[in-house]
Formats: structure tokens, C-alpha cells, sequence
């Protein structure tokens, strides 16, 4: 019997692809746990949120901090996810240096709807391993956000977080590091 195993890329062997030109760029993949991912379609519903979050983010964060979306993150040895925003640290150079790390991500923001089983259970450990205290979910299939924050590991080397709060759709919630700024759900999830 002929035992066969998936080809796992390291962050170097990744870039290497990307740069001799291998993925197109309107390639919707990321590198996950060093498996190259496509990500799924978005429906109109995914789309909104992403619309409504552009409108109040930026009004938001201003200048306290840099937004972007679906843009990379580094994560070492072997992941490079793409979520739909991440808030990180400013930096002089805004990143053309580098992507952003771990230590430069003050929160993590996925939109789920057909994506929602994935970003609950394989994106969660990833970000929690990689020490990123806040991570949310805009669930679109239960229409509300899912706040996860204090990463751990447990003693079988799990990795999740400590705290999940549930924020329902006509509530308010402070963004992480920033107490004082307030997103009201209303004006995010679809409705």
C-alpha cells in the first residue's frame, strides 16, 4: 500500500510562489497550518457587512491605529491568513517593510456565513496560538458577533481562547484597546 501526504509550504516556500508569479493576482487563497487555502465565495449578505464595516470603521479607529482587509498577516512558521479586517498597530513605514505579526494586531474580524464552521474551529486555534488577544466573528447565519479574547493553551496543546461573549445585533460593544469607541451592531449586521 502506497501511503500519500499533502505537501505542507513554510512561509519562505509560499512568497517564493507568489513571487516567480505561480498564484494570479484575483486568486482568493490564503496559507493556513502551511496548506494553501481557497477561500469560499462571498454572498451578498458577507459583502454588506464588509460594506458597513468599511463605513464605521474608519470613522472609528481614525488615526489611533491602521485598518485593513484581506490583507495579510504573517504568522510563523507556516500561516499567512487573509481575514476580512484586521485593526493593527500604526507603524512609520505602514507595512511596506512587512506584513503585520501577531504582536502588531490589536484585533482580528472575520465575516462567516458559509465560512462560519471553519473560522470557529480551525481560524480560532490559529489565531489564539499565535497570541492575538481579541478575535470577533460577525456570525451571519445566527446575526450576531461572537467575542473571543485571553488566548490559552490547554495541557493536550489546544489552543483556543478563555472568553467568548455573544453581542446581539441591537447592541453596542468597545473595540479592544480602544474602550472609548463604540460600534453599534444595528449599523453592521444585515438586516
Amino acid at each position: 500500500m502506497t501511503m500519500t501526504q499533502a505537501k505542507r509550504f513554510t512561509l519562505a516556500e509560499y512568497h517564493k510562489l507568489t513571487e516567480l508569479g505561480f498564484f494570479h493576482e484575483d486568486d482568493h487563497i490564503e496559507l493556513v497550518n502551511g496548506e494553501i487555502i481557497e477561500m469560499v465565495a462571498k454572498g451578498k449578505a458577507h459583502e454588506t457587512c464588509l460594506r458597513k464595516l468599511w463605513k464605521e470603521l474608519p470613522k472609528l479607529v481614525g488615526d489611533r491605529a491602521t485598518l485593513q482587509s484581506q490583507a495579510p498577516i504573517t504568522l510563523p512558521p507556516k500561516s499567512e491568513p487573509e481575514p476580512d479586517f484586521a485593526i493593527v498597530k500604526n507603524r512609520d513605514d505602514d507595512y511596506l517593510s512587512s506584513h503585520p505579526q501577531a504582536a502588531d494586531v490589536l484585533l482580528v474580524i472575520e465575516v462567516a456565513d458559509s465560512s462560519l464552521d471553519y473560522d470557529q474551529n480551525v481560524k480560532i486555534s490559529l489565531y489564539a496560538q499565535a497570541g492575538i488577544a481579541d478575535y470577533w466573528i460577525f456570525n451571519l447565519i445566527d446575526n450576531h458577533l461572537e467575542c473571543y479574547s485571553t488566548p490559552y493553551q490547554n495541557h493536550q496543546g489546544k489552543h483556543g481562547y478563555l472568553n467568548k461573549r455573544i453581542v446581539l445585533y441591537n447592541q453596542i460593544i468597545s473595540l479592544p484597546v480602544f474602550s472609548d469607541l463604540l460600534l453599534d451592531l444595528r449599523r453592521i449586521l444585515p438586516t
